[in-house]
């Protein structure tokens, strides 16, 4: 009886297949790399959407927007945003009035364990052991590692798209107050003492100051203003209209632009109200060329003072946006190396392509392209003793076109498009 040859695949046949196969896989890869950042984008969306919820929630039980700027002070320094030496009595006594509004809404974000620890004196330290005397309600100074609600990461604070985490950060977050088109002094409140450049002769306890609080009056034209109680009801524009939160991108160490600063150079008050372009050379001389993302290699950058770094910090490197600079723009500083507790112009900025996220004062939640028609970046912002010919006078229109208006809250601003 005669076999039949049996039948198979030639190796020239399976070599075929094999790069058929590879080729399909290698089409397919983008595709399941774009579908799974879109399924992080939507994630992160969600993340803001749950914290405008909380945001609304409290207005609803208090009747105004959570504090940007609470907690307790020192009695004794002059500047109510000076730290104390690590050594002094009181480092670890106070949270200075730092504190972001995101510590009012985590019991609104069902953390309320957390916001007991916070509100309650803690006789705990972050690694477990025993505290003696225990920490006061409302926490130490902001930068204490041994505190464990600053630690602590929430994931509703978190972007997926984000990989940051670990020291030297402490609890991260990628979404933040917006204070508006204006940084000017965006880190002094609006009730402040007289600070220590105004006046060295104040006395305590601390006395509002009407010069402070006519700078942030003319500034500080966000939804949120630091230490100032604000309601929905000021938002004048409407609430649809006007930016109440911004994502941005945390610090990863890598020297980039949008998420560190440099520890010297930096381009004074003026240069920092004109977003840096009154002294271009400066950003010139520091970012790389090849990747004007990046600060040139030569350029050193406080590991401390990452974006992103502190959920509960009211500082503008770590709980501020201003809608100045277009999206994913570089920071801008008035000074090098003490940046991380100066004035700062900083915009949005993620980890997703193209953009970044906002929430608006209705809660809805928005992308904003890095597109946007900024106006002219070149233009000074508006503060207390701006003119009528830079366009920058108090209460001028934003100079800088819809992304602008879209910060501040009561300019009689007309958004006639979508965004």
């Amino acid at each position: 009886m005669k076999l039949r040859p049996t039948k198979g695949f030639t190796l020239v046949e399976l070599l075929v297949v094999i790069a058929i196969i590879g080729v399909l896989v290698g089409l397919l890869l983008p595709a399941v790399q774009a579908a799974r950042e879109a399924a992080r984008r939507m994630s992160c969306s969600n993340n803001f959407k749950q914290i405008g919820l909380g945001i609304h929630n409290y207005h609803s039980a208090y009747n105004q927007l959570p504090l940007h700027g609470s907690g307790t002070y020192v009695v004794g320094g002059r500047d109510l945003w000076d730290q104390p030496s690590p050594t002094s009595p009181t480092a670890t006594g106070t949270s200075n009035h730092r504190l972001s509004m995101m510590v009012g809404v985590v019991p609104f974000l069902e953390q309320q364990a957390l916001w007991e620890q916070i509100s309650n004196p803690l006789a705990i330290n972050s690694d477990g052991s025993t505290k003696s005397p225990p920490w006061q309600s409302m926490g130490p100074r902001p930068d204490e590692r041994n505190y464990l609600p600053y630690v602590t990461e929430l994931a509703t604070l978190r972007c997926p798209s984000d990989p940051g985490s670990g020291l030297p950060s402490l609890g991260r977050t990628n979404y933040v107050a917006c204070t508006g088109d204006s940084s000017y002094r965006s880190r002094d409140p609006y009730l402040n003492v007289n600070e220590k450049s105004d006046d060295a002769s104040v006395t305590f306890p601390y006395t509002p100051n009407a010069g402070t609080a006519n700078h942030s009056n003319a500034a500080h034209r966000g939804m949120f203003v630091l230490t100032r109680n604000v309601k929905f009801r000021d938002t004048l524009d409407g609430l649809s209209n006007t930016v109440m939160c911004g994502e941005i991108a945390t610090d990863l160490g890598d020297k980039d632009a949008r998420t560190s600063m440099p520890t010297s150079g930096g381009v004074g008050v003026t240069g920092e109200r004109q977003n840096c372009h009154l002294n271009p050379s400066f950003m010139e001389a520091t970012l790389d060329p090849l990747r004007p993302q990046f600060w040139i290699a030569t350029v050193g950058t406080n590991s401390n003072w990452g974006r992103g770094y502190h959920w509960y910090d009211v500082m503008p490197i770590y709980g501020q946006v201003h809608t100045i600079l277009g999206p994913n723009s570089p920071l801008c500083t008035d000074a090098g190396g003490g940046a991380g507790h100066g004035d700062l112009v900083a915009t949005v900025s993620s980890r997703h392509q193209g953009g970044a996220h906002v929430l608006m004062g209705d809660g809805a939640v928005k992308f904003i392209t890095d597109s946007i028609e900024a106006g002219d970046k070149t233009n000074p912002m508006v503060y207390l003793t701006g003119s009528a010919a830079t366009k920058n006078q108090v209460g001028a229109q934003s100079p800088y076109g819809l992304w602008g208006a879209l910060g501040s809250r009561a300019s009689r601003e007309v958004i006639d498009g979508e965004f």
